[in-house]
């Protein structure tokens, strides 16, 4: 050691430590937005319903909401059905003229002669009635005016439609295979509408020439039966008796 020297620490350089990092910052929470106000609701704009005679075309007595012109677009889109066109009246059906004197043929009693047409009092009511009589069973009937078409009192056969008749019984028997009670039904139901082909087809049906089986009572019964309405209206129209009209008629059935 060097007297006089002065005596100096040795420097001891401290480790450089490095300082710890900053701890990263919370994330922000992002921020709220404000809530927003919902916007008014439209008023719906209220439709009309349709009524159902509208709907089919017949006029309604309700007054129609304002609303496009016909065959112009609605505020939807769809296209406004054109409005109902006026329906016109129907011509009333004419009533048929009898007069006194006339053949007239009511379904279930066959035919019968025009005595009249009377006026009745009925019910605070003035109605009309046609008076016919018929002289086989001794009956009177009366049947009103307006009502003579609906109940089947008609007028004779026009000869096209005798001759049509006339010719049904020339041709073949259609005999349906079926429980007799249903065919006498049937055969009953066409004497009592007064369709002359109808008869016709009766007499043709139970018909029997020689040779074939005979005839049950039943069937003789309704066979005369048609037979006789039949002959009936031939004679008014031919003005003969019914003897000769049904004589008539068996020749057509003896030709088929």
């Amino acid at each position: 050691m060097v007297p006089g020297a002065a005596l100096t620490a040795p420097s001891v350089t401290a480790p450089s430590v490095a300082a710890p990092a900053p701890a990263p910052a919370p994330a922000s929470a992002p921020a709220r937005r404000p809530a927003e106000t919902p916007a008014p609701a439209r008023p719906a704009v209220p439709t009309a319903a349709v009524p159902p005679q509208e709907a089919a075309g017949a006029p309604s007595s309700a007054p129609a909401p304002p609303g496009p012109a016909a065959g112009g677009v609605g505020a939807a889109g769809a296209v406004a059905a054109p409005p109902p066109r006026p329906t016109q009246p129907q011509p009333a059906k004419a009533v048929e003229e009898f007069k006194p004197g006339d053949h007239v043929v009511y379904p279930t009693h066959g035919v019968g002669t025009v005595q009249g047409i009377e006026t009745v009092e009925a019910a605070g009511m003035t109605l009309r009635m046609i008076v016919v009589t018929f002289d086989e069973n001794r009956m009177t009937l009366k049947v009103p005016v307006e009502k003579a078409a609906s109940a089947g009192l008609r007028k004779l056969a026009s000869p096209e439609a005798m001759n049509e008749a006339l010719e049904t019984l020339r041709g073949r028997a259609r005999v349906k295979r079926t429980m007799w009670s249903r065919r006498a039904q049937e055969y009953e139901a066409k004497i009592n509408s007064g369709d002359p082909v109808a008869i016709a087809e009766v007499v043709r049906d139970l018909h029997r020439n020689a040779g074939q089986p005979d005839q049950s009572f039943s069937e003789r019964q309704i066979y005369e039966q048609a037979l006789d309405r039949l002959a009936a209206e031939l004679a008014a129209i031919d003005r003969t008796d019914k003897a000769t009209a049904a004589e008539k008629l068996q020749r057509y059935l003896k030709a088929g």
